[in-house]
């Protein structure tokens, strides 16, 4: 029998039926065909998947364990999202929950090129909590989008982003944006002493990401951000593997599309395919998580896992000033506070508030 990865899913159904639909997944997740249709004996001992164990979740709700053969997937992160959750993403009573994953697929895949030692390295941060904002709104002209970086920077703030929309808009080219942003934060820095960095948003298909990246790389930038769920899991894969100097941060837009756990999709499985860095929306923002969600998340994204390298966890959608202390004391050092509209709101006032923001992170007491 081929070494298996083990998937949890959670399964909503009567007592009576659960055995019978596990069967349904494993089959489904593997094979989807009859299994009395299959005349090779290798397909049936090696590759259906199989029911390793069913166990009561809550009432109404039942965790599964399937088992799915490693030889399905191959050293493609698109396919090993395909046999994870492909076709039983379309019925509506399962969630991938968890996974476990096998020795022999975290070394295949890697994980992260540059996590979060890299990124402390670079920004010269040994063991504080990191602060970033985001270039905000769409529609800003290319002069407004400098300025407003330039002035986040002047505040000493680690990373500043690309609003996740920005992508190649008539009003504001790529390439072009890239150059600007990243001209005006090297301004700052010389002004401020601290390299903070420039993270763009990445858009487009592979090949246009492909030239994003050779332009930030000419730009002297060493991170950019994208939106695996849009621009697909083999990009992220890809990416991190043809720009190993990159650190590449994970934007969540679509996660919420598909029923898989959020701490497992963007906890694990970002990090997974070369992500070095993820965002995800925090507890009391506008997005509703939980704090066991968020908790998880955070331990998955930087939690020991085969010998890959720590992700960043990003909590951020709608972060406040006041909340910073509240933030810290529940994540800790090893995080990036992203507030965003709430400094944007200080308007003339930017650079102070930004300012106060990051001396709010670095005089922070960690218990």
């Amino acid at each position: 029998m081929s070494e298996r990865l083990i998937a949890t899913y959670r399964v909503r159904g009567a007592a009576a039926d659960i055995e019978a639909r596990a069967k349904g997944i494993a089959v489904e997740q593997s094979v989807e065909m009859p299994l009395e249709a299959i005349d090779d004996d290798a397909v049936l001992s090696g590759i259906v998947g199989t029911v390793e164990s069913i166990e009561p979740a809550a009432p109404g709700l039942f965790d599964v364990r399937i088992g799915l053969a490693l030889d399905t997937m191959g050293d493609d992160a698109g396919q090993v999202m395909n046999m994870l959750f492909g076709n039983t993403s379309l019925q509506d009573d399962v969630v991938l929950h968890a996974i476990d994953l096998p020795p022999s697929l975290i070394a295949g895949f890697g994980g992260p090129r540059q996590g979060i030692a890299a990124l402390r390295t670079r920004l010269g941060v040994a063991d504080r909590a990191l602060t970033c904002s985001a270039l905000k709104p769409q529609g800003m002209t290319p002069e407004h989008m400098t300025r407003l970086a330039e002035r986040f920077a002047l505040g000493g703030l680690d990373c500043i982003k690309d609003d996740h929309g920005f992508a190649n808009q008539r009003y504001s080219l790529a390439e072009d944006r890239i150059r600007a942003c990243a001209a005006a934060v090297e301004r700052a820095v010389r002004v401020t002493g601290h390299p903070t960095r420039y993270i763009p948003s990445l858009c487009g298909d592979l090949a246009q990401m492909r030239a994003q990246l050779a332009v930030c790389r000419e730009a002297g930038l060493d991170c950019a951000m994208l939106a695996p769920m849009i621009a697909g899991f083999s990009t992220l894969q890809t990416l991190a593997r043809d720009f190993p100097d990159f650190l590449l941060f994970a934007h969540p837009a679509m996660a919420g599309a598909a029923r898989i756990a959020p701490d497992l999709l963007i906890g694990t499985l970002f990090r997974l395919f070369g992500a070095g860095a993820v965002i995800f929306p925090n507890y009391g923002g506008r997005f509703g998580y939980s704090t066991a969600t968020c908790r998880q998340l955070a331990t998955n994204a930087r939690g020991p896992a085969g010998g890959m390298r720590a992700a960043l966890p990003i909590p951020a959608g709608g972060m406040t000033l006041a909340r910073t202390g509240e933030i810290l004391d529940f994540y800790g050092p090893d995080t990036m506070v992203l507030i965003g509209g709430n400094l944007l709101m200080a308007r003339a006032r930017i650079t102070e508030e930004a300012a106060k923001f990051a001396r709010a992170v670095a005089e922070h007491p960690y218990a």
